[in-house]
């Protein structure tokens, strides 16, 4: 009886290895979820993995948006920030950047841990890098914007109820404080000609504010430089070799 319960007990132990071998995802598998989940993926060769992030559709922050918007979840994208930090395999971190704009606090929360972050950095904003989608363009070490891209430089605005009291408008002018200071920090525009477009009323029919192409971008000293994926690509391979070479050092 010892005999046939030992051998019943050791079938069910490789009943259930071999269930939970078919049931684990492969990393193709992981990789797939991954995309669908956060739109991100790890790519790269074994000993220089690269995250590559994508910042797409509208920002959402504390408040849900309507099933038929894509959005970028705020609440996904941090965690993964940490995680990408604290992850000794990955090298750096490509942000593609198609955004609208979105939650203000979402995108500036997301814009300064990426500011701080130890690990290279290089953005490219491609279709377009509009409203809060600004800071997030430039916070990274080095940014890049297609030559077909597009950025807006607006104020501060609301779709909600506002009080209209004097508190009122000095809170957007202190938010409106925040992104300027934050633009010029990580970029080579200066302060008043950040704010020189962005309270232009002579180029948007129903806005105020300015819609920069891609070489344009790069004249002004909001991005560093027009390019391709290729070229970003290279240039982060490029800023993790040096950091490499520093640490060795």
């Amino acid at each position: 009886m010892e005999s046939q319960n030992s051998k019943t007990t050791s079938n069910t132990k490789e009943n259930k290895e071999t269930l939970s071998n078919e049931k684990a995802p492969s990393g193709s598998e992981k990789q797939y979820e991954r995309i669908q989940n956060i739109g991100s993926v790890i790519t790269g060769s074994s000993n220089k993995k690269i995250y590559c992030l994508t910042i797409i559709g509208q920002i959402e922050g504390h408040n849900y948006l309507p099933p038929e918007n894509k959005t970028t979840k705020y609440e996904h994208v941090i965690p993964e920030l940490v995680a990408i930090e604290e992850d000794p395999q990955i090298e750096g971190l490509l942000l593609l950047l198609n955004t609208v704009g979105g939650d203000i606090e979402a995108g500036l929360a997301i814009a300064e841990l990426i500011a701080g972050m130890n690990k290279p950095s290089v953005s490219m904003v491609i279709g377009g890098g509009h409203s809060i989608g600004v800071p997030l363009a430039v916070c990274t070490d080095v940014s890049f914007i297609a030559n077909s891209a597009t950025m807006t430089i607006h104020p501060v605005r609301t779709t909600g109820t506002t009080v209209g009291a004097p508190q009122s408008y000095e809170y957007f002018k202190r938010m409106q404080e925040r992104i300027a200071n934050f633009v010029v920090s990580n970029s080579n525009m200066s302060k008043e000609r950040f704010y020189e477009l962005c309270m232009n009323t002579e180029e948007m029919v129903l806005d105020i504010g300015s819609i920069i192409e891609g070489q344009d971008a790069v004249k002004e000293g909001l991005i560093d430089k027009c390019g391709t994926l290729s070229q970003a690509l290279e240039c982060l391979y490029s800023l993790g070799e040096n950091k490499s070479k520093n640490n060795k050092k």
